[in-house]
C-alpha cells in the first residue's frame, strides 16, 4: 500500500507531503490545479525518464519520495537484489539541476531496472488516455491468466521461453559461423594436406640442402676425392710416404739433440691427424654414389618446400609448421563447432517439449476461465450502462511458440445487439473505452496481488446512474486493494474512504500546487461544489449528504 507521497521542487509543487490510507482514496480538484503534475512525479517512481525541465528552482535538486507498507512476500526481491527489507519501504528519485537522476530504495542507490522491477509490483497508474493497453495481446493475456491462476505457470513458461529464444539465437549465430567457415574449408583442407604430406617435423632443411648439393655434384666430388687420395697413397711420390720419411729423419735428429724433441712430437701428432683425415676421406669417398633417382626425390622435396615458402610468404620450416598447426586447429574447431551445434539443437528439442507441456496447461486453464471472464465482464458493463454489450475471448493455436504459449488471443466486443463480435480495437467507441477498461480493471483487481491502483479520470464522460454505479464499483474494488482515484464525479468522491483536494494558490507571487486532506465537512462541501459549481447551494449540500450516506 502507498502510505505517503513527498514531492519537493517539482514543476508547480514547492513542497507536498501527504499521507494515504487503505481503501478508496479520492482526489479531486479543478482542471489545471496540478493533479497531472502529481501523477507525473509518481511516474518517476515507476522508473520513467527524468527531465531537468521539471525542476522548479534550478538551483536545487528535485525529490520525489514514496513510502509503501510491504508484507513479507516482497522479502525475496530484497534478498535477490542485496537490499535491506523494511516493512515501511521508501523509494526515492532525485533529479539534479543538471538533469542527472538517481534512484534509491531504503536509501540504497539502485539502477532504474531494479526500481522498475519493484515499483511495477507495487503500483499501477492508469489514465483515461491509456485504454490502448486493452488492445494489446500482452494485456489481454494478463486478464485471462489472472482469472486462470496462471501466474506461477506463466512465469515458469516465460523463463523457459527466454532460454529457448537464447538457444535459437546461439544456433543461428553458430550456424552462420559454420557456413562461413565452410566457404573456405575446402581450400584450407587442401593447404593442410599439402603441409602434412611433407612431414615437416622430420625435415632438416639445412641437411636437405647439403644432401641435394652433394647429389648434384656427386661426379665432381668423387673425381676430386680420388685424385686427393691418389696423391696421398702413391708409393714413390705420395704425400703420406714423404711425410713418413720426414718424420723418421726428424726422430733421429731428436735422439741426439733435445732442441728438436718438441718439433718431433708436433710432427708425430700431425702425421696421426693426416692419417685420420685420409681415413675419413676414404669413408666419404665410399659414400658418394651417383643416384639419379635419389637426386630426383631430393629435388622434388626441395621444390615443394620452396613453393610452400613462396605460397605462405615465409622462409623457414618452423614457420610452415606454425601455419600447419593453425590450419589443423581451425579444422578441428570446425568439427567442434558442428558438435556444439548438435548439442544446441538437442537442448532446443528438450526445451520445445517442456514448452509444449507448459503451453498446453496454460491453454487448458485459459479456456476454462473464458466463460468466467465473459460473465463477469458483461455483468459489470450492464451496471455501467452498456446493457447490451457482449464480450468474448478467442484463443487460437499457433504453429510456433510465443511469449505467452502456443496460441494467440483476441478480445472481442460489441456494444449493440444483433451485430457480430469484432476485435475490440475496431468495435469500441471513445465513450465506451473508459467503462470497458474499468470493468477489466475490476476483474484484474480480484485476482491480481497489486497493492495499489491509481485511476486518473477514467470516469470522464459519464453521469447520472452510470456515475453512481462507477462509484459503487470503485468502492467494491477498494476492498481488494488500495484504490486511488482522480475524479470530477461527485458520485465517485462520495464513496471515498478518504478524500483529498489538489489546490493551486499564489505564494509570494509564485503559483504553487499542493494537495490537502479533506475533513468530513470539507468533503461534503467539495462534493456539493462538484454538483452545483462554484456556488454551493443548499440543494447541492443535501444531495451531497445523501450521496455520502448511500
Amino acid at each position: 500500500m502507498l502510505s505517503r507521497i513527498y514531492i519537493k521542487n517539482f514543476a508547480l509543487i514547492d513542497t507536498l507531503d501527504v499521507s494515504l490510507h487503505n481503501g478508496l482514496q479520492v482526489i479531486t480538484g479543478e482542471t489545471g490545479a496540478g493533479k497531472s503534475i502529481i501523477l507525473g512525479a509518481l511516474r518517476l517512481i515507476l522508473g520513467e525518464r527524468a527531465d531537468a525541465k521539471s525542476i522548479s528552482n534550478a538551483e536545487e535538486k528535485s525529490i520525489v519520495e514514496t513510502e509503501f507498507d510491504l508484507n513479507n512476500q516482497f522479502k525475496k526481491f530484497f534478498i535477490e537484489n542485496d537490499l535491506d527489507y523494511e516493512h515501511q519501504t521508501i523509494i526515492r528519485r532525485e533529479i539534479s539541476p543538471s538533469g542527472k537522476s538517481r534512484a534509491f530504495i531504503n536509501d540504497v542507490p539502485v539502477t532504474l531496472d531494479v526500481l522498475k522491477e519493484l515499483s511495477s509490483q507495487l503500483i499501477d497508474i492508469h489514465s483515461q488516455f491509456e485504454t490502448s493497453n486493452l488492445f494489446t495481446s500482452e494485456y489481454q493475456f494478463k486478464i485471462i491468466d489472472g482469472l486462470s491462476e496462471n501466474k506461477k505457470l506463466i512465469e515458469e513458461y516465460q523463463n523457459e521461453y527466454s532460454d529457448f529464444q537464447s538457444l535459437k539465437i546461439q544456433l543461428k549465430k553458430f550456424t552462420a559461423q559454420l557456413s562461413e567457415n565452410k566457404k573456405e574449408s575446402d581450400y584450407k583442407e587442401f593447404l593442410l594436406n599439402e603441409l602434412e604430406e611433407i612431414k615437416l617435423d622430420d625435415v632438416d632443411y639445412h641437411d636437405l640442402q647439403n644432401q641435394l648439393s652433394v647429389q648434384e655434384n656427386a661426379e665432381m666430388i668423387s673425381e676430386n676425392l680420388a685424385q686427393v687420395l691418389s696423391r696421398f697413397h702413391q708409393e714413390e711420390v705420395g704425400i703420406l710416404s714423404f711425410f713418413n720419411e720426414a718424420k723418421n729423419k726428424l726422430s733421429k735428429i731428436a735422439e741426439v739433440s733435445n732442441s728438436f724433441s718438441e718439433l718431433d712430437q708436433r710432427l708425430e701428432v700431425s702425421f696421426v691427424e693426416l692419417k685420420d683425415i685420409i681415413s675419413e676421406l676414404e669413408n666419404e669417398s665410399e659414400k658418394i654414389e651417383i643416384n639419379p633417382e635419389n637426386l630426383a626425390i631430393l629435388s622434388e622435396l626441395n621444390n615443394k618446400i620452396n613453393a610452400l615458402f613462396l605460397k605462405h610468404s615465409v622462409s623457414g620450416i618452423n614457420e610452415l609448421i606454425e601455419i600447419r598447426d593453425q590450419l589443423s586447429g581451425e579444422q578441428k574447431g570446425a568439427s567442434e563447432l558442428e558438435a556444439h551445434i548438435l548439442e544446441i539443437e538437442e537442448n532446443i528439442s528438450k526445451k520445445e517439449k517442456i514448452l509444449q507441456s507448459l503451453s498446453e496447461k496454460l491453454s487448458k486453464n485459459r479456456k476454462k476461465s473464458v466463460p468466467v471472464f465473459v460473465k463477469k465482464a458483461e455483468d459489470l458493463l450492464k451496471k455501467l450502462g452498456l446493457e447490451k454489450a457482449k464480450v468474448d475471448i478467442e484463443l487460437q493455436m499457433t504453429p510456433e511458440f510465443n511469449q505467452f504459449g502456443k496460441e494467440n488471443i483476441q478480445l472481442l466486443f460489441q456494444a449493440n445487439s444483433g451485430f457480430p463480435l469484432k476485435p475490440i480495437q475496431t468495435a469500441i467507441s471513445g465513450g465506451e473505452r473508459s467503462r470497458v477498461m474499468l470493468a477489466v480493471k475490476k476483474i484484474i483487481a480480484e485476482s491480481d496481488e497489486l497493492p495499489t491502483l491509481i485511476l486518473d479520470e477514467i470516469d470522464t464522460g459519464v453521469s447520472g446512474k452510470v456515475a453512481e454505479e462507477i462509484g459503487n464499483l470503485m468502492r467494491e474494488m477498494s476492498n481488494d486493494m488500495q484504490l486511488i482515484v482522480i475524479s470530477h464525479l461527485a458520485q465517485v468522491a462520495a464513496k471515498g474512504n478518504n478524500n483529498y483536494k489538489v489546490v493551486k494558490q499564489d505564494v509570494s507571487g509564485k503559483t504553487q500546487s499542493t494537495i490537502v486532506p479533506l475533513s468530513d465537512e470539507e468533503k461534503l462541501n467539495e462534493i456539493a461544489q462538484l454538483l452545483s459549481g462554484s456556488k454551493i447551494t443548499e440543494a447541492a449540500l443535501a444531495q451531497a449528504k445523501e450521496l455520502i450516506e448511500n
